[in-house]
């Protein structure tokens, strides 16, 4: 009894440690992922699978596009696949990229798609703009005639992705850049600004001629010019502005010469105070002279008598002068 209870627990103990054996086998190895790998034409080893497990790879990101890749006809190495994992790139989108670069027949290898999508750009995207070219609005451009008048103008740029050109390209941000500056420069170089409204096309044109999408991720095919303003007229207004400015400088210099007059009044009238001092100076020195005069004989009293009746006879003359210079003022 005891010998066949030890064999049944022997049994279950063994039972156990199968199951527990093939749990963690068909948890490592993805046999499920292999058969259906198998069945889908891809050739894929359980070592190539365990391998995986041990670089800490998920195989189901690697298998399931390349079961995609090999269904559309594309032959891709297992280990490239990988590797681009590994690298932190989008599998997925490559191989997308890839079936839709074979649809449409453009020439694109796996090793190109990698290193656009390593490079940070949309190569899904990129292979759908091939096929179906963008159309980039650019922004409204400011640009003036040469007769002053603002133009206003507005484009619309149809460009399609340029494969070869993806890694290492520029933007769209370059492309409106460059198409902006050409307006500028086409409306700049106008002789009036009815010129421009006239034949709006001439901005498109002269554009395309300078080949802007050079350096760029981008091929321009078309530059329409979608609207055209007259904006303000900037010559009249710089010419205003100048004559505010002229009249203002003007205005600074009378103002200068203003008070160099009337620093040179107030000098002349300190001029003409100091001389009328020195005068009240020189009177005031003419009754020591007189005094003096007498005192050493060289005047009498006769002398200083008639001398008093002249400055009287004088002062009396003034007098009479200056009342008929009146009478006449007043008859006037």
């Amino acid at each position: 009894m005891d010998t066949s209870y030890s064999g049944l627990i022997g049994i279950l103990l063994l039972a156990f440690v199968i199951i527990i054996f093939l749990v963690l086998f068909f948890t490592f190895v993805p046999v499920g992922l292999w058969v259906t790998a198998y069945f889908s034409g891809v050739q894929v080893g359980i070592g190539d699978l365990v391998g995986m497990r041990l670089r800490r790879v998920n195989p189901i990101n690697i298998v399931k596009p390349l079961i995609k890749a090999t269904k559309a006809g594309l032959t891709i190495n297992l280990n490239d696949l990988e590797a681009h994992y590994l690298a932190g790139g989008d599998i997925n989108m490559v191989v997308d990229a890839l079936i839709a670069a074979q649809r449409a027949n453009i020439d694109l290898e796996f090793e190109q798609a990698a290193a656009i999508d390593l490079a940070g750009r949309d190569v899904f995207e990129a292979v759908k703009m091939s096929v179906n070219p963008k159309v980039i609005e650019t922004p409204i451009v400011a640009a003036v005639a040469m007769n002053g008048i603002e133009v206003r103008a507005k484009a619309k740029v149809t460009v399609r992705a340029n494969i070869e050109r993806l890694v290492g390209g520029a933007g769209e941000s370059t492309i409106i850049a460059r198409v902006g500056e050409g307006i500028v420069t086409t409306v700049g170089s106008s002789a009036t600004h009815s010129i421009v409204l006239e034949n709006p096309d001439a901005i498109s044109q002269t554009i395309l001629r300078k080949g802007l999408d050079s350096g760029t991720a981008f091929e321009i095919l078309s530059i329409d010019i979608a609207d055209v303003d007259v904006g303000r007229n900037i010559g009249a207004k710089l010419q205003a502005e100048q004559a505010e400015a002229d009249k203002r400088i003007a205005q600074a210099k009378a103002e200068e010469r203003r008070a160099m007059a009337v620093a040179q009044e107030q000098e002349n009238i300190a001029k003409t105070q100091e001389m009328r001092a020195k005068v009240v100076e020189a009177q005031s020195l003419i009754p020591q002279a007189i005094a003096e005069a007498f005192r050493t004989g060289k005047i009498g009293v006769m002398d200083y008598y008639n001398m008093q009746n002249i400055q009287a006879d004088t002062k009396m003359r003034e007098s009479l002068s200056e009342g008929e210079s009146d009478t006449k003022t007043g008859e006037q």
